[in-house]
């Protein structure tokens, strides 16, 4: 196949793409909510990561969507990051999949169209190591690639993971590092190595199957999935969620080291910039953490990894049974606080 180069047909990539978390804030706060529905056990309400509607006593479907423009020039993996960063949500429910169905946007004046078939081969067998079919799907000729899925899941209704569900005293861990929209940004500009689009399309491609076995724990209290909004929003959102607040610790926290220094020498999506401004005085920088570093904290991530609150006295455990499970990394990163006043999150070390 001709070289194609994906991300010069769009404006941006990858979960860089969602709309600031302010603008979105707006919008939503003036969303008409529908009266009570009893079986709607997560809806609009708690910034979650999908939908959840109960069927009976022991079955819940979790619907969600998720679909964005070329992070990544290749076509195939493309189609392998965008299938991968959309059923994240069903495990960051702590669910299971069973089925998906395509969204497509595809330029067809402009790109040929064994482009969209490569991407289509990398959702298929992205989906095939889900253990799930792609069985379906929508397509509109739109100016901007774009590719991504509706996914379906199943989970008991008392093993959903909400994001706000943390307790004081928890620890946090999370299973993939971050660096990825840093990454990303220097691929476009070709100043990305090898072996470090290698890492990144690995990290981004990588399942995260783990939050199925996660949903099982009932000593896992809350779980989410770090993607646009960056760690920082992600536990943000955690935090005010549960009215708590949320110390992580700079030393702890798995970063790529490739994306620790491209950040030093101003590689950075300017949706990191947008998420630090949307997050303001919630989210403090403590221990001299430069200013370069700060926006490694508020990176979008793509298909990033799961972000957990754990009881304390389970943590290792849990840490233990991630790695059987082939998380790419397993971390203590954190841990839940009381809030004293507004919930916030803070950075620690340097």
């Amino acid at each position: 196949m001709e070289q194609i180069c994906l991300t010069k047909y769009s404006h941006g990539g990858g979960c860089g793409c969602k709309i600031d978390p302010a603008a979105l804030h707006e919008i939503l706060s003036k969303v008409p909510r529908f009266a009570e529905v009893p079986d709607l056990l997560v809806g609009i309400e708690s910034a979650d990561d999908a939908a959840v509607y109960r069927i009976n006593d022991q079955q819940a479907i979790i619907v969600t969507n998720d679909f964005f423009m070329p992070i990544v020039d290749d076509p195939y993996a493309f189609g392998r990051i965008a299938a991968s960063n959309s059923i994240s949500d069903v495990y960051a429910m702590g669910g299971t999949p069973l089925m998906a169905v395509s969204i497509v946007g595809f330029p067809v004046n402009k790109l040929p169209l064994n482009v969209m078939q490569e991407i289509m081969r990398g959702g298929v067998e992205t989906c095939q190591d889900a253990g799930i079919p792609l069985a379906g799907g929508h397509s509109v000729d739109n100016e901007e690639p774009m590719f991504g899925l509706c996914v379906i899941g199943l989970i008991n209704p008392k093993d959903i993971k909400k994001n706000s569900s943390a307790q004081v005293g928890d620890v946090l861990i999370t299973t993939k590092p971050l660096g990825i929209g840093i990454m990303s940004t220097a691929l476009k500009v070709k100043s990305l190595s090898q072996v470090g689009y290698e890492k990144v399309v690995q990290v981004m491609s990588s399942l995260n199957k783990a939050g199925a076995w996660l949903g099982t724990q009932s000593s896992v209290h809350a779980l989410t999935d770090i993607t646009g909004f960056g760690l920082g929003g992600h536990a943000l959102e955690m935090a005010r969620g549960a009215n708590v607040s949320i110390i992580l610790e700079v030393r702890k926290v798995p970063i790529m080291e490739e994306a620790w220094t491209l950040a030093t020498e101003g590689i950075v999506p300017g949706s990191a910039y947008r998420n630090l401004a949307a997050f303001g005085d919630a989210l403090q920088f403590n221990g001299g953490l430069s200013a370069d570093h700060q926006l490694i904290f508020t990176d979008p991530q793509t298909s990033g990894g799961l972000l957990m609150a754990v009881a304390p006295e389970a943590a290792d455990a849990v840490i233990a049974k991630l790695k059987e499970l082939n998380c790419l990394v397993a971390e203590k990163i954190g841990r839940v606080v009381a809030a004293d006043g507004a919930s916030t999150v803070i950075v620690e070390g340097s």
